[in-house]
């Protein structure tokens, strides 16, 4: 199963990726993880994505593309894998549909989560008291979600029309959301 897992920033992405993933067996790969553990080891990729992060923008395409295309690459994303913030812009979407086209395999579903836009501020305002995260300031969210809104909004209409677009309602309990998502999962053919 190669699955895209969308939503704006505090749709529960993250914590839904990982029930999804063993679900199928496969693994799920998140951008944002990649860019966080690359900053605490204080790589060049990490210091350069920083800056991005810490404004609320996005980490410029040409370094997500090539860490999303090595990381596909892997073998333990033979038999599939779950994009978890990847993609996120127009352009990534061909990137990411030669990658997928390069191992002879499509697309299988893009699943996005669907949440009220003052509960993302909330949650996330929770989650930076209780874990600590000092790029989620109120502003930061702010901008997070107007990015999100402008440059990546855009892709559930594509994904739509490829009739790929698998949409969930993303508000109620972690274990709610994870029977919505396995249930809408359930009439989607593998490729």
């Amino acid at each position: 199963m190669r699955l895209i897992l969308m939503g704006p920033p505090g749709a529960g992405k993250g914590t839904q990726a990982r029930h999804v993933a063993d679900h199928f067996g496969i693994p799920a790969i998140s951008t944002g993880d990649i860019f966080r553990a690359n900053v605490s080891a204080g790589t060049e990729l990490g210091v350069e994505a920083q800056r991005y992060m810490d404004a609320g923008e996005y980490v410029p395409d040409e370094i997500t593309n090539r860490m999303v295309r090595n990381r596909i690459d892997e073998a333990d994303a033979e038999p599939g894998f779950l994009l978890d913030g990847y993609p996120r812009t127009l352009a990534q979407v061909e990137e990411l549909d030669g990658m997928i086209r390069h191992t002879g395999h499509a697309l299988d579903a893009a699943v996005v989560l669907t949440v009220d836009p003052e509960e993302l501020v909330q949650r996330l305002l929770q989650r930076a008291r209780t874990e600590g995260r000092a790029d989620d300031t109120e502003d930061v969210i702010r901008r997070r979600q107007q990015v999100y809104r402008e440059q990546t909004e855009p892709l559930i209409d594509v994904y739509r029309e490829r009739k790929v677009l698998v949409e969930v309602d993303g508000m109620g309990s972690v274990d709610a959301v994870t029977e919505r998502i396995f249930a809408a999962l359930d009439d989607v053919p593998q490729s």
